[in-house]
């Protein structure tokens, strides 16, 4: 029995490198706006990972994330600064698995910029909480699987190709290299 790309009558893989990797990650963070944010502790109890929002993706490809200064995440960043993210968009596409580098700051401006009052939940003191840092992770490599034509042809295809018993899969997938 053949595998299911081999079947497949239509190309579903596609690597990215630099300008078309960053916009994939950019359209995928956008729809998912939520990811695990991964840490690589040492005997850590949640195994390094928690969910995070995104609050912003700039032209680089750097995500850029707000946290507590004396969060187990901060510790653990500070400890070893490789991180991995996992996003899934939709229920049936736009998942993303990106590995890079987090650095911490207190940059006053980007506390600024990315701030919400919805934050003032975390940072209790508002916008100028002491506690609050910025994290920006820098992206280098991931993987992400999606499909090409939206949800609804993507559907559509599987529901031909399951009743002609014919593999019409509408996904895409590949590398990322930053």
């Amino acid at each position: 029995m053949d595998s299911i790309n081999q079947n497949q009558p239509e190309e579903n893989r596609e690597d990215l490198f630099s300008g078309e990797a960053v916009e994939r990650i950019k359209e995928m963070v956008k729809k998912a706006e939520t990811c695990f944010f991964n840490t690589s502790p040492e005997n850590a109890q949640q195994h390094g990972t928690r969910p995070m929002n995104v609050l912003d993706t700039d032209e680089a490809g750097n995500l850029w994330f707000l946290s507590a200064s004396d969060s187990r995440k901060n510790k653990e960043i500070e400890a070893d600064s490789t991180v991995k993210l996992f996003f899934q968009g939709s229920k049936h596409s736009d998942f993303l698995y990106i590995t890079g580098t987090a650095k911490i700051s207190k940059d006053k401006d980007k506390i600024s910029k990315l701030w919400n009052p919805i934050l003032k939940t975390w940072f209790t003191e508002g916008e100028n909480d002491p506690r609050i840092t910025v994290i920006q992770f820098i992206p280098e490599e991931g993987y992400y699987w999606d499909n090409k034509h939206g949800n609804a042809i993507a559907g559509i295809k599987i529901l031909i190709g399951a009743a002609i018993g014919k593999t019409l899969d509408d996904s895409i997938e590949g590398d990322l290299k930053v």
